[in-house]
């Protein structure tokens, strides 16, 4: 079906306007808090394009985890597997597969969640009060990480005052299991609270193992959450909330291949894997929220985060029945934060002053068997130097590589890490008149980064034997016998003691901008800002070494749009947006063999595009709302230091998994106690590739379409829902031979049970 059609037939495009959850049905727009930029301003107040998923929206639609938020959210988009996502087509790791740290952030209640997490677990929704996706950088706000947005998640707070419990259980033909509950309320009346939360998910998976029986894909997971919340009569003014959050996960690697050599492989999903993939995840997050409300426009902030996460990913590196090559990555990381800010909401000037104090550590332990593609034009040269003439030199590799493809390498690395960070910000708004105000922001940071490395390479294979060339003492014979030397001295290259490089960066990331509000209703901005990502170093592997990069920066121009419109029934946001973005964090080859690459700063691109937002309400038995997101891509140039081979060029190419269009849309229904939802999201085709070969790894379009419908009787709802419910068969990534892939969800019919006291 095209994608036009399901949008019709969805009968609106999807928006998640902004807002807090527990205000969205009811309150006018105005009324609408934003949160995510740590200033509480309304909707009409607020420059950056923010999308917020309510709890109403998060129940309507069944969304489990923040993934499906990426698929439903204009100009945000999930990319490889659930490793990881883009925001306006930048991807949360950076677009030219360089560089140690991130374009974006995820935060639960505050405390920011390693990349290596995001796949499962601390980023589930259940007990969740609101998703805010802030679009565009957040340099000033959040600083670190966060040149291409952030993503905020806050939990449900525990409540001094009243009694509540919540449970809900879900289950599908897919074999799906999911049960949560969550209860909570005083302990003392009106002082002190506690809420407790958990959810419980199984899933048999989808991809049978033809090879090892069982599902490669198989998951169980338990999320555990306490809060407490505390507001002392004896200290008006003074509120403080904690909290603890626990995941234990078991189940498939942050992405899972199925074979597309399978005959109608969407419908029959099988690997052939010898060895497990498997991700496990153990996150322990816990967060300290101090306020004190010093006057009446004037409060006092403290937020100390600590995050405890280890994963361990195992997959079988090449997907066939025989053991070949085996991923052995073990990694550990714990993050401490502590920020205190003010808060002040003057007649004329409001906004924030604060300072942000960051310390991350951990290490990441590789134990893993891989194989190298011999490389015959590395070997052909070798022997041209040692005299041999080229055509023989060409034609005594080939036959080298014949008998040995492939170099097996037993490789195992101890990659320890430090980030410190330390900033100081402000953001603030002063009105010039009722109408006209003036924005404006800053940020100094100061980071320092060590990064190291240990490891240890070995030949794990058995080498050609010099005799199956030419008998002893013969030319061949000589050069097959060298050539054995040249791959054992390769393999012996990539080993190194333990070395580690440190580095420091300063950054001053300023904000300016302006605001008119035409009417009460319609309100535009323009601002420009610097944003920034934080250089470093990386190994290269295939020679053992760090090599140092540097920062990347960002110039970012945004115009905004706020209205509303048929007094208040609808309301309309826009925003568009240029970006010019230099000395980019790109990898490049130098020629040894695969491994034979580091990050280097040698791109510049540029990027441009949109999203409008519009959410419609009559009265309350219906509400329709829609987005959608455009976005251009392009690297202007790739430059390349002397001695790089890379024949990848970047120049004149797109982002990979930037879709240039993200439509999404959805209605909500209800007659009397009958409840109905269909909603449907659509992303253009991507490329999952970078460079000018690219072409090759584009993935067409796709169009999902969800629905629910239940039976609402106030303390409970029965219903029964559809994800994918017309069956769309899609791609979320291909292998260049085109033998494996990531292959979209199928069509899931479930049913659910929800109670709310």
């Amino acid at each position: 079906m095209k994608p036009i059609t399901c949008l019709l037939y969805s009968a609106a495009l999807v928006a998640a306007t902004p807002g807090r959850a527990q205000q969205v049905q009811d309150a006018p727009p105005d009324d609408i808090i934003v949160t995510g930029e740590k200033s509480n301003r309304t909707l009409q107040q607020t420059a950056t394009s923010v999308a917020v998923t309510t709890p109403e929206r998060i129940s309507q639609e069944n969304i489990l985890t923040v993934q499906d938020i990426y698929d439903r959210t204009a100009n945000v988009s999930a990319t490889y597997g659930a490793s990881g996502f883009t925001i306006r087509g930048i991807n949360n790791q950076g677009v030219g597969a360089g560089g140690n740290a991130d374009t974006a952030t995820v935060y639960v209640d505050g405390a920011p969640i390693p990349r290596q997490a995001l796949f499962g677990g601390p980023t589930d929704l259940w007990d969740v009060e609101q998703v805010e996706v802030l679009r565009g950088p957040q340099s000033t706000i959040q600083g670190l990480n966060a040149l291409a947005g952030a993503v905020v998640l806050t939990t449900r707070d525990a409540s001094p005052s009243d009694y509540s419990a919540d449970g809900r259980v879900l289950w599908t033909n897919r074999d799906e299991r999911t049960f949560s509950a969550a209860a909570g309320g005083p302990l003392i009346r009106d002082e002190l609270g506690i809420r407790l939360s958990a959810e419980r998910r199984a899933d048999r998976g989808l991809i049978r193992n033809v090879t090892r029986g069982g599902y490669d894909d198989k998951l169980t997971l338990l999320n555990l959450r306490g809060k407490l919340h505390w507001t002392p009569q004896a200290l008006p003014g003074l509120d403080v909330r904690a909290s603890f959050n626990r995941v234990r996960r078991d189940g498939g690697y942050l992405f899972e291949y199925a074979n597309l050599t399978t005959p109608d492989f969407y419908d029959h999903r099988q690997s052939t894997n010898d060895q497990r993939n498997r991700g496990y995840i153990r996150s322990d997050i816990a967060v300290l929220n101090i306020g004190y409300e010093i006057a009446p426009r004037l409060r006092l902030s403290s937020v100390t985060s600590f995050n405890r996460t280890a994963t361990l990913a195992l997959a079988d590196g090449d997907g066939t029945a025989a053991d070949l090559q085996y991923i052995n990555n073990d990694s550990r990381y714990r993050t401490w934060t502590q920020e205190m800010r003010l808060n002040f909401d003057g007649e004329r000037l409001s906004g924030l002053a604060g300072a942000w104090v960051y310390r991350r550590s951990g290490e990441l332990a590789a134990n893993s068997r891989v194989n190298i593609v011999t490389p015959v034009a590395t070997i052909a040269q070798l022997l041209q130097g040692g005299g041999v003439p080229a055509t023989s030199a060409r034609q005594i590799a080939a036959r080298y590589a014949n008998a040995l493809p492939q170099i097996p390498v037993l490789y195992i690395a101890d990659q320890p890490m430090l980030v410190r960070n330390a900033a100081l910000f402000g953001d603030a708004r002063f009105r010039l008149t009722d109408r006209f105000s003036l924005l404006g922001g800053f940020r100094y940071d100061h980071e320092d980064n060590r990064y190291g490395a240990e490891t240890i390479a070995t030949f794990n294979g058995t080498l050609p034997a010099p005799t199956d060339f030419g008998a002893a003492g013969t030319p061949l014979n000589g050069a097959v016998t060298a050539i054995n030397r040249g791959v054992l001295a390769l393999v012996a290259q990539a080993a190194s003691a333990r070395a580690d490089n440190a580095r420091r960066f300063d950054a001053l990331l300023p904000k300016a901008g302006i605001s008119m509000e035409w009417t009460p209703d319609l309100t535009t901005s323009f601002t420009v800002q610097r944003a920034y990502r934080s250089g470093g170093s990386s190994q290269n592997i295939a020679r053992a070494r760090l090599v140092a990069y540097n920062p990347e920066y960002s110039w970012n121009y945004e115009g905004a749009l706020r209205s509303r419109w048929l007094n208040g029934r609808l309301t309309v946001n826009a925003n568009v947006f240029y970006v010019d973005w230099r000395n980019q964090q790109t990898n490049a080859f130098f020629g040894l063999n695969s491994y034979d690459y580091n990050t280097v700063n040698a791109g510049k691109s540029h990027l441009y595009g949109g999203e409008i937002e519009v959410l419609g309400r009559v009265k309350r038995q219906f509400d329709a709302y829609l987005s959608a997101g455009h976005v251009r891509t392009r690297f202007d140039r790739f430059s390349l230091p002397a001695g790089a081979t890379s024949i990848v060029e970047l120049a004149g190419t797109q982002f990979p998994y930037a879709p240039r269009w993200t439509l999404a849309g959805g209605l909500n229904a209800r007659a009397g106690a009958i409840t109905g939802n269909v909603n449907a999201n659509y992303r253009s085709g991507v490329y999952t590739d970078v460079g000018t070969t690219q072409g090759q790894s584009r993935l067409p379009g796709r169009t999902v379409v969800n629905a629910r419908i239940g039976y609402d009787a106030g303390q409970w709802t029965v219903f029964v829902f559809a994800r994918n419910l017309l069956d769309a068969d899609y791609l979320q990534y291909r292998t260049l031979d085109g033998r494996r892939g990531i292959l979209g969800d199928p069509q899931t019919l479930g049913a659910g049970l929800e109670m709310h006291l």
